[in-house]
């Protein structure tokens, strides 16, 4: 069981698919949940919003792991986020019998963060796609991904071009390093700071209905 508190947004029927949107830092886990209709407006998928494990003195809300460089988190607090987030992620499939190919992990900022990081993990199974809103592939201690079992996978990048918490240029980088190793990455810059752009939540939207549909096809195949 998951020492992760979430909350839900139901789907309309059966659930086709599951999102986990990951907050940012010093937020909850309502920050992202109003955008589920937003980016699923059929409701054809079961959204899932965990809280962040980590609380701050001094600093509101709830973080996933301590910054001690933008770019690299630390080694201790990330690890413990990546594994509960991991056990949240198999208690989900095992209530709801959705798998791995039919989820999607998405977050803004530091929930970005470890979407990238449980997507792409070596030690982590294949996702069916990943959302990132200004956000970076980690490097820290411990962590690896593992890009050469991701090729092909659908990943979504939006950045604000004039970021100054987390600089575009980890974006870039991600598109490049992913691109790179083959997986389909749909990259998206706004000339904005740090948030989510609301012009290119359709393009999310869209995004996911082609991945629902990509994972379908795989998993007949």
């Amino acid at each position: 069981m998951s020492e992760l508190h979430y909350r839900e947004r139901a789907p309309a029927g059966e659930a086709e698919g599951l999102l986990v949107l990951s907050h940012g830092r010093g937020s909850d886990e309502l920050d992202l949940l109003g955008l589920a209709d937003l980016l699923d407006p059929g409701r054809r998928l079961l959204v899932v919003s965990p809280r962040a494990p980590l609380q701050l003195e001094g600093s509101p809300g709830y973080h996933w792991y301590l910054v001690p460089r933008v770019g690299y988190p630390d080694p201790v607090t990330f690890a413990s986020s990546y594994r509960s987030l991991a056990e949240l992620h198999e208690q989900l499939w095992r209530d709801t019998g959705l798998g791995p190919e039919q989820t999607l992990l998405g977050g803004f900022s530091m929930g970005a963060v470890m979407s990238y990081a449980l997507g792409l993990g070596a030690d982590r199974p294949r996702p069916g796609g990943i959302l990132a809103f200004s956000g970076f592939v980690p490097t820290t201690e411990g962590w690896q991904p593992g890009l050469e079992q991701r090729r092909g996978l659908p990943v979504f990048i939006s950045h604000g071009s004039r970021d100054p918490v987390i600089s575009v240029e980890f974006a870039r980088e991600a598109e490049r390093r992913l691109t790179q190793a083959g997986l389909e990455v749909s990259y998206h810059e706004f000339e904005s700071a740090h948030h989510i752009d609301p012009r290119h939540l359709p393009l999310a939207a869209a995004w996911i209905e082609r991945a629902l549909a990509a994972a379908g096809t795989r998993e007949s195949a």
